[in-house]
């Protein structure tokens, strides 16, 4: 042991150790990129020390050439003995923030240009410092070498950069001109470019969406959700990435705000963890949302007029143009007598799949059903004990469950169903025809099952169906379909 701490001292060890780190960082980034999807809870907890631990190597940098300067004089000329520990440090640094900012990245839904941006970048720094700690080793308190200064130079702009990035990410695009001075985003040249950065981009002005709708994501979504960062696969930043929806399918059902994850993002109480605007970020108001709503309701279309639209505020974007928001008087006692027949049922059903059943309002004694929170965890058999309150049932989500065509007669007992989302499920075939009774279906989301295209036919029998989602089944947008289905129809 003597003979190999001689050959290979801990200097050498450190640097060899930090080099197989920071060679396996670039493989996990090279080979499992953030692709949009959610994943490990685990890693999701330890990617949230992300933003803590990349202040470290960030301030160890900075400090490495005040000190190589302050130690150069003749009042500070100890400094320069801790300037290679400060390396050292700053390495390790980089290299344990690269792995939870990997961890959070790869675990929590996070895409796009400035995703990968950052993470290129903080390798980078990690492989730049790395090389000033071995550079370091050349210079003197008398000499100071220029291939040195030159690395220091350059870690110090990645680290400018990765920074930038990472500001960009956590608290949108244009974070550090949103409150600069007019004044100085002329003297800077950048006026032009705050200006159009936040323009509602492939948007015709003509149309309501153009118009109206565009406006409000741009103001408020397309920091987490444009074409540089779209967290959950989501952008907003074009009617026709609006309407393609997320990593879960579609976000908006046309003529179904209620049933539209998007208007129920926006419209949760702040203080919910699923509520968006995310980040602190100032909520929608009043005016908008009741834009929005109005917009999903009568369609969610990309070309109707600007000018068609009546009973609008005049200006969505303005405070002052919101009216106050009113709700109708309930009658409990009425809503009491409608719920009674099955209050039983419900409220064990409640119990049993905590937040998976819930009237579609105060006022209604309609039922929504949310399989989709449970996951995995809710299978054929689950299904089958919502079979005595199927008949209220007007909305189902089971995306991403267990269930299989064996659910196919329980879901078709649900035959005042309007919206029913059976994404990334076992099904086929054999489910959609089973649905005939379904005469109320407007929505049907397949996203991401085994169905074929010979199971349009049924499809097309559904009396009241216009939305029909296919992205990622075995049909094909080439596949023959009538007419009048293609504008039905979204891949």
């Amino acid at each position: 042991m003597s003979f190999a701490r001689e050959r290979f001292p801990a200097r050498v060890l450190f640097g060899l150790a930090t080099l197989l780190a920071i060679a396996i960082l670039f493989l996990l980034v090279l080979w499992a990129p953030p692709d949009g999807k959610e994943r490990s809870e685990w890693l999701q907890f330890l990617g949230a020390f992300h933003p803590i631990a990349v202040h470290l190597p960030i301030a160890m940098l900075i400090l490495v050439p005040i000190m190589e300067l302050a130690g150069r004089t003749r009042f500070f000329p100890q400094l320069l003995a801790a300037v290679d520990f400060l390396l050292g440090v700053a390495t390790l640094g980089a290299i344990v923030a690269i792995s939870l900012g990997w961890s959070l990245a790869r675990s929590a839904s996070y895409s796009g240009a400035l995703v990968r941006q950052h993470g290129w970048s903080g390798m980078a720094v990690a492989a730049a410092a790395w090389i000033c700690w071995v550079l370091g080793r050349r210079s003197t308190r008398e000499h100071l070498d220029r291939s040195y200064v030159v690395a220091l130079i350059a870690t110090l702009g990645l680290v400018t950069f990765a920074g930038y990035r990472g500001g960009q990410l956590s608290q949108g695009e244009n974070h550090w001109t949103e409150h600069m001075p007019e004044r100085l985003q002329s003297f800077l040249g950048i006026a032009a470019f705050a200006s159009v950065s936040s323009g509602p981009p492939n948007a015709d002005p003509t149309t309501l969406y153009g118009a109206r709708i565009q406006p409000i994501f741009s103001e408020h979504c397309i920091g987490c959700h444009g074409p540089s960062k779209h967290k959950a696969h989501l952008r907003l930043d074009s009617f026709a990435a609006v309407m393609r929806g997320g990593k879960d399918g579609p976000v908006v059902q046309a003529g179904n705000p209620s049933g539209s994850e998007l208007f129920h993002r926006v419209t949760l109480l702040p203080t919910d963890d699923d509520f968006m605007p995310a980040g602190r970020k100032p909520p929608l108001s009043s005016a908008e949302i009741k834009t929005l709503e109005a917009w999903i309701r009568t369609g969610a279309s990309g070309t109707e007029p600007a000018e068609s639209a009546k009973g609008l505020p005049t200006d969505s974007g303005s405070p002052a143009a919101a009216k106050e928001v009113t709700f109708p008087q309930v009658d409990r006692s009425a809503v009491a007598r409608q719920r009674s027949p099955l209050a039983s049922e419900v409220l064990e059903l409640q119990q049993r799949f905590p937040s998976a059943l819930d009237y579609l309002s105060r006022g209604s004694a309609d039922l929504v059903l949310h399989a989709s929170l449970l996951g995995p965890h809710f299978g054929d058999a689950e299904l089958r004990a919502f079979a005595p309150v199927g008949g209220e049932i007007v909305e189902a989500d089971f995306s991403g469950t267990a269930i299989t065509d064996q659910s196919a007669p329980t879901i078709a007992g649900m035959k005042r169903l309007r919206s029913l989302r059976l994404a990334r499920t076992k099904i086929t075939d054999a489910t959609v025809e089973a649905l005939a009774p379904l005469a109320e279906l407007e929505s049907l989301n397949l996203f991401g099952t085994a169905v074929t295209a010979a199971a349009l036919p049924a499809a097309a029998q559904l009396p009241k169906l216009q939305h029909l989602y296919l992205h990622d089944t075995k049909i094909s947008p080439d596949a023959r379909m009538p007419e009048e289905w293609k504008k039905r129809i979204t891949f």
